[in-house]
């Protein structure tokens, strides 16, 4: 799978089986279910399940939780728009 056909598959009413729990719960996000997206992150008990957890915060507007899952995850919080991090973290999992 790659950028555009995970995209692509937001068209259909389930995530593509072939995906992982951080790609599920990205594509949960953009279908608009941050409850269902927020779910799955916070059951990832990695960097990376924190990484999304942060980002689902950021986007949430709850800045202070999501500089707390940013630094679980060894990052800070991005100057980039959502729609820009989205992409970076869909790129970066695939």
């Amino acid at each position: 799978m790659n950028y555009e056909t995970f995209c692509e598959s937001l068209a259909k009413p389930q995530p593509p089986d072939t995906a992982n729990s951080l790609l599920k719960a990205l594509w949960y996000d953009e279908k608009g279910d941050w409850d269902a997206a927020h779910d799955l992150a916070q059951d990832i008990h990695s960097p990376d399940g924190s990484w999304i957890h942060a980002y689902l915060h950021r986007k949430e507007g709850d800045k202070w939780n999501a500089n707390y899952w940013y630094r679980q995850a060894g990052r800070t919080m991005p100057d980039a728009t959502l729609k820009e991090e989205w992409e970076q973290l869909v790129r970066h999992f695939l």
